[in-house]
């Protein structure tokens, strides 16, 4: 089963107190497509400029990604520039030229309206009702969200939340978009406002599940070096994604299973910046970690 990412690919350029590195291959739908490439064939759909490089085309087609809902369009790729201090949860934003990505719309192409599997990364609300206008009824459908979207496009996150099957976001978006402090409360009413299922992403303390038969509560891997967070969510929620369209068990323990692939994929994201260690991995390591954060968590 093909997996449809559709987001932001963008050039990042990181700094950290120990390095900087710029204009890394980045966005949601990069580093979600690459995770998810490991489990599933991928449909990636986007918008890059002209000064796009060739060489992270090349890496796109490595991973056997499937580039015909890649648009090449006149002007600059979307640029971020961002800085991180010593702990890593905490960055500021230098600049955001959005470029070619002002104007993007999702237009995908015939072949890709049959996709089962659907992780609409986090862009606009608007834009992912766009995309599910031109689908022909998926098999799951999970959206990514940020705060921005919660200030600016309220009222077009709820609708979406009535339309997909799971909403992955963080333990601050999910506090915020119900106003409860109590994160389990609020994964319970955001299931109320429409998705199935609901996952919240809690960083280095790994992230919880919210659905029909109850919690789950996947573990972080123990990270010992941690060289740029940058797309460690996106990484999470690409790989989860694979997983379920790999197509093992019923749908909650498919979750079950792809949260800690996704907790392991994006452990390896952490290792280096940008995708640069992403891009190296193998199936192998990602089993052998995924066997070994099994192994902690089992009692």
């Amino acid at each position: 089963m093909s997996v449809l990412i559709v987001g932001s690919t963008a050039l990042d350029s990181i700094k950290t107190p120990k390095a900087e590195n710029p204009r890394l291959l980045g966005g949601s739908a990069s580093h979600a497509a690459v995770a998810a490439s490991f489990f599933a064939p991928v449909r990636l759909v986007g918008v890059v400029g002209e000064d796009f490089p060739r060489r992270y085309v090349k890496l796109y087609q490595r991973h056997g990604i499937d580039l015909e809902g890649l648009q090449f369009a006149a002007g600059r790729t979307f640029h971020w520039s961002g800085e991180y201090e010593v702990d890593m949860n905490r960055r500021r934003t230098l600049a955001t030229e959005l470029g070619v990505f002002e104007r993007f719309s999702p237009d995908l192409p015939a072949a890709y309206r049959d996709t089962p599997y659907v992780l609409l990364a986090n862009i606009a609300p608007a834009l992912q009702h766009h995309v599910l206008d031109q689908m022909r009824r998926p098999r799951f459908v999970m959206a990514d969200t940020m705060d921005l979207w919660l200030n600016t496009a309220l009222d077009d996150l709820l609708r979406l939340l009535k339309r997909i099957d799971c909403l992955v976001l963080n333990d601050s978006e999910a506090r915020q978009l119900t106003g409860e402090d109590n994160v389990i409360v609020a994964a319970r009413r955001i299931r109320r406002m429409g998705p199935r299922y609901v996952i919240v992403k809690k960083g280095e303390h790994g992230s919880l599940l919210c659905g029909p038969e109850g919690w789950f509560l996947c573990p972080a891997w123990p990270l010992e070096k941690l060289v740029d967070p940058t797309g460690a969510g996106d990484s999470f929620a690409g790989a989860l994604m694979g997983t379920l369209a790999a197509g093992r068990g019923s749908p909650e323990r498919a979750l079950r299973r792809g949260m800690l692939y996704g907790a392991v994929v994006a452990s390896f994201c952490c290792e280096g910046f940008g995708l640069k260690r992403t891009d190296r991995l193998t199936r192998e390591e990602i089993d052998a970690r995924f066997e070994q954060l099994r192994a902690m968590a089992r009692v």
